[in-house]
């Protein structure tokens, strides 16, 4: 049984996706970062990190969500949901989850957390403006790209959407929504009525009415 520590609508909501959308045997173990627990001793064994999420299968302690990931998928092929070892995907695949790991989800936190970003006691308010620029122009790239596929790297849903998923949930506070741009719009409606990410939502407290 994997077990995945989480804190609801963090970054373990990918793997917690693929999780159930697989089907697979495993459990919750709740990280209260309320409570900084992300930071104790006994956590920080697990992941020196000292961050959320880390999945534990047996003897194996895994952190960073898209290495989690990757690792889901590669345990279970028969899901199709990475491109297997010599299929013109696969380099895809690495492509867009880098550009959604490195790319996006970096400028997100730096939106949503821009005094780690300067000392100045001004200076995250023109973080944050700079920021919905930057985000719209990466959004942008995204939508062109499903404007030529029905998913992010081709006709067949792969571990790169649940991962796209998770993160346009942390944009849409942005001046322009991620529903502005149509390729992208019309793409979330169709994620959002999976059964297994409505399950995932429910039990993170993630509100997809603005994908109904």
């Amino acid at each position: 049984m994997y077990t995945l520590y989480y804190y609801p609508r963090n970054a373990n909501l990918a793997p917690h996706y693929l999780l159930r959308y697989m089907d697979l045997d495993y459990q919750l173990e709740l990280v209260d970062r309320k409570s900084n627990a992300q930071k104790s001793a006994a956590y920080m064994k697990l992941n020196p990190s000292g961050r959320i999420p880390t999945l534990v299968d047996d003897d194996l302690v895994l952190f960073e969500s898209p290495a989690i990931c990757i690792y889901l998928c590669e345990q279970h092929p028969e899901h199709g949901l990475i491109p297997p070892i010599g299929d013109k995907q696969r380099p895809l695949f690495f492509q867009w989850l880098a550009y959604l790991n490195n790319t996006l989800q970096t400028e997100l936190l730096l939106f949503h957390y821009p005094q780690r970003h300067t000392t100045d006691s001004q200076g995250a308010d023109s973080i944050v403006a700079a920021q919905h620029t930057r985000l719209a122009d990466i959004l942008a790239v995204i939508d062109d790209q499903l404007g030529m596929n029905a998913y992010l790297i081709g006709d067949k849903i792969t571990a790169c959407d649940f991962f796209l998923f998770m993160l346009v949930g942390w944009a849409m506070p942005m001046n322009k929504s991620p529903l502005a741009f149509s390729h992208l719009a019309d793409y979330l409606q169709r994620i959002a009525q999976i059964p297994s990410v409505r399950e995932v939502a429910e039990i993170e407290g993630v509100d997809l009415s603005a994908f109904d």
